[in-house]
């Protein structure tokens, strides 16, 4: 399998990725009402605790989309999601680390973390979208955290972009 194949392959198995952006967008949405009706840590919980069930609920998505949810085991790119796993635990350590002393930053940070690892998803699934939702989130947390806005602003940022953004996906997974 060469490397375009392996693109189509995840592109074919995984809807474009936009299964997962979906999960990830509802995930970040369920954290803002958590933020805005229990606590800001037990929503910062939510956020780390709902990122576990991205790829199971991913997989879900993509088989109720007619997709296997299962890439080939010759796939070149089958490690790259993998790889790309420990930028978000850092992302998330330094996150918690931080909110510890300023609590409004948690969400600006993982925006921030979550939309630098988009960018390698555009190799994966060859879509140039995921550079854009990349951008946004990495925007968007600078503009949270530059201008102090509310806790929950970060939340419904992210939830907001990354559900509109898999839409697109769809979209464009559909498209090639």
């Amino acid at each position: 399998m060469d490397f375009t194949q392996s693109q189509q392959d995840m592109n074919a198995s995984y809807v474009g990725g936009a299964t997962g952006v979906l999960a990830s967008g509802l995930i970040w949405l369920c954290a803002a009402i958590i933020a805005m009706t229990v606590t800001e840590k037990a929503s910062m919980a939510a956020l780390f605790v709902g990122g576990m069930f991205i790829f199971p609920l991913s997989i879900v998505f993509s088989k109720l989309l007619s997709a296997s949810g299962k890439h080939s085991s010759q796939n070149l790119l089958r490690h790259l999601a993998l790889e790309t796993l420990p930028i978000l635990f850092v992302g998330l350590l330094i996150a918690f680390y931080v909110a510890q002393i300023k609590v409004e930053l948690f969400f600006p940070i993982m925006l921030m973390v979550i939309g630098a690892r988009y960018f390698a998803f555009q190799t994966m699934y060859s879509l140039k979208a995921y550079w854009l939702l990349g951008a946004l989130l990495v925007i968007a947390g600078v503009i949270s955290a530059s201008l102090s806005l509310p806790f929950v602003f970060g939340a419904f940022a992210g939830g907001i972009i990354e559900v509109v953004f898999a839409i697109i996906l769809f979209k464009q997974s559909k498209a090639t």
